[in-house]
């Protein structure tokens, strides 16, 4: 029931650095996790970046001292911070809140459009 939008992707340069923001129609601060997915062309849909409500938050060995997710509850806004950006970090970035099951996650709603990031120089 909870509508996403993201915002703040772009084009940039190997090394450089973009913030993401993902606004939701619903409060947040009662939701256990949310996380930042991303899909490259002709891959599959990869999970890079997760915090929960208490602030526990764990990354993809790809992103890993490079990305940095945070949320704002009284904004019902979730953000992740890319710096050093690679040219393997272009892809169409999504968010969602996040159900943990057997130890692993799952996403809980529908997507929203995503917004594209491009590394290239």
């Amino acid at each position: 029931q909870v509508q996403l939008v993201e915002s703040g992707g772009g084009l940039v340069q190997p090394g450089g650095s973009l913030r993401l923001s993902c606004a939701a129609s619903g409060s947040i601060f009662s939701i256990y996790a949310m996380g930042w997915y991303r899909q490259a062309p002709g891959k599959q849909r990869e999970l890079v970046a997760v915090i929960t409500s208490g602030g526990v938050t764990n990354y993809a060995d790809s992103v890993k001292g490079r990305f940095t997710i945070s949320r704002d509850n009284a904004k019902n806004t979730v953000y992740l911070q890319m710096n050093s950006l690679k040219p393997e970090d272009t892809a169409v970035y999504y968010c969602n809140g996040l159900h943990t099951t057997q130890g692993s996650w799952y996403p809980q709603w529908y997507w929203g459009q995503g917004t594209q990031v491009t590394v290239s120089s």
